[in-house]
């Protein structure tokens, strides 16, 4: 891909997620219209600055299939640390008291959500994730902004040096992403995982692209499956 496209893409990129996050602040939508459904419950994990509203494609398509979707509100913008944030999300599993669950994440949530899938008091609650966009190996772009949340997401940060190195919860994980991430050009590819790559381009419009959509759909399906495992 030349220069001028990359730099077509992370415009469009960040026009959608402009907008997206605009309609987030108006948006009148509320978690309880979501809870409904007998299928797996969905605990939905947004990227780093992201109100729950972003995931909405994603929500409103897994819930008109039957899943009760969760959000955790507790959570706000998703600015804190990753294993914080794992806290956070645990402390809300157990509270409502969830079993089978399926995370949903989007970018820095599929860190927080891999995190939480290796934690004592956490695991036995979550069947899968599904991870959409997630730099499982840090993002190289992440060492030039000044910002400690965006730091934090560097391949030599602590925290993302363990999360690779930890591969034992990857075989329940599916990992979705797109052709170019303008965000994560190392990508999103996870060893061991369900690697679901698609057509698509993008960081952050990916989310409410129908293909995304079908295959994330699909992995929160009964089998869980996209495809085969591969590195």
């Amino acid at each position: 891909m030349n220069i001028l496209a990359k730099a077509a893409f992370w415009a469009l990129d960040y026009a959608y997620i402009g907008i997206r996050q605009l309609d987030a602040g108006r948006s009148r939508a509320t978690l309880a219209r979501y809870r409904s459904g007998d299928s797996a419950p969905i605990v939905l994990l947004p990227g780093i600055y992201e109100a729950w509203q972003f995931l909405r494609p994603v929500a409103d398509a897994l819930h008109e299939g039957g899943h009760p979707v969760h959000a955790i509100q507790a959570l706000g913008r998703n600015r804190r640390p990753v294993a914080d944030a794992a806290r956070i999300a645990g402390e809300y599993l157990a509270r409502e008291d969830l079993h089978g669950v399926i995370l949903v994440a989007h970018s820095k949530g599929g860190l927080i959500g891999k995190y939480l899938m290796m934690s004592a008091g956490s695991r036995d609650r979550i069947d899968r994730m599904v991870a959409i966009a997630t730099p499982f190996s840090g993002s190289s772009l992440a060492k030039y902004t000044v910002l400690p949340s965006l730091r934090a997401l560097s391949p030599t940060d602590p925290m993302v040096r363990l999360l690779v190195d930890e591969q034992f919860v990857n075989a329940r994980i599916t990992s979705v992403y797109g052709a170019f991430d303008p965000h994560i050009p190392d990508g999103c590819s996870l060893p061991g995982a369900t690697n679901v790559a698609l057509a698509a381009s993008g960081h952050f419009r990916i989310v409410g692209d129908r293909g995304l959509i079908s295959a994330v759909t699909a992995a929160c399906g009964d089998d869980g499956t996209v495809g085969s495992p591969h590195e």
